[in-house]
């Protein structure tokens, strides 16, 4: 029995190890690779290197080796929560991980219906993605969040699942909704359509990174203003930017903290509200009965 309790406790061990050695391998990685800025210093993702592909070269940029190390972090922490679950007993990370997987049905079943029950884990992930991506500024690691090439690639995403549930329900669906309420809507239903991984995109995107040009924006103005009003005191005294000592880390708790876990979730509910209404079951039994009906004649 203890053989069996130190087994588990050493995978327990194991597994906090590989949640947290990503992030701890993405510190690492910054401070060995990426030259410190001086002053004001908003950049776009540090470029580590360039592979050559037959259409054009690869860029491996901070966006993507960040974007990775939190779907590694998140895979390890949800192989934890999960380790020695079973029924009949119950530990606190049995519990936190009930909690979540309840939440997150009930809030799929709420916005999108019984139907579409199964989207529980994709969107569980795409929150988790989404507030770890944008949390990792509070470790002075770039949030790929940040990185319209990284939110748009989600919004794409998206956007073909938009499609296919409207292709689900028949061509025919598909095209009519680009007609409704009327035929001369169709341009701009079609302008409205293609604009929705756009706007999805630009919206997460700008809001993540405008946190970070504000929070970059008051601290070095802080520093400055400390640097004029309290640069005569002597020694090291004047060199400390005593203004800087509290404001930012109020502001990185609302950036960081509370935006970054609220566009999170806007993400996800945008994608449940899109997914769901481009799907119409109404639409679908149609489609699955005139099927049936097909294939009752071809066997008479």
């Amino acid at each position: 029995m203890q053989t069996k309790d130190r087994r588990f406790a050493a995978v327990d061990v194991l597994l906090l190890i590989m949640t947290v050695l990503p992030l701890a391998a993405g510190i690492t990685l910054k401070v060995l690779l990426i030259p410190p800025g001086e002053g004001i210093d908003i950049t776009g993702a540090y470029v580590f290197f360039t592979l050559p592909t037959p259409v054009q070269p690869l860029p491996i940029t901070e966006s993507q080796v960040n974007s990775w190390m939190v779907v590694l972090s998140i895979l390890f922490l949800s192989l934890y929560l999960t380790h020695g679950i079973r029924a009949g007993r119950k530990t606190k990370r049995q519990v936190i991980a009930e909690w979540i997987v309840e939440k997150t049905e009930g809030l799929v079943k709420g916005n999108m219906g019984e139907i579409f029950l199964g989207f529980a884990p994709f969107i569980a992930a795409i929150m988790a993605l989404s507030a770890f991506s944008s949390l990792l500024s509070l470790l002075g690691l770039f949030p790929p969040t940040s990185d319209l090439n990284v939110v748009g690639g989600w919004a794409i995403l998206v956007f073909f699942l938009i499609t296919f549930y409207k292709l689900k329900c028949g061509l025919g669906y598909y095209l009519k909704s680009f007609c409704e309420p009327v035929a001369f809507f169709a341009p701009i239903n079609l302008v409205s359509e293609l604009a929705t991984p756009v706007a999805m995109s630009f919206r997460h995107y700008g809001n993540v990174l405008s946190g970070i040009v504000i929070s970059v924006l008051v601290t070095a103005g802080l520093t400055g203003l400390s640097d004029l009003l309290l640069g005569w005191l002597p020694g090291v005294l004047g060199e400390i930017p005593f203004l800087r000592i509290g404001l930012p880390a109020i502001l990185s708790v609302y950036f960081d903290l509370f935006s970054g876990c609220l566009q999170a979730f806007i993400f996800a509910m945008l994608t449940m509200l899109y997914v769901a209404g481009a799907f119409s079951p109404e639409a679908y039994q149609k489609k699955k009965d005139k099927a049936a009906a097909r294939r009752a004649l071809r066997r008479e």
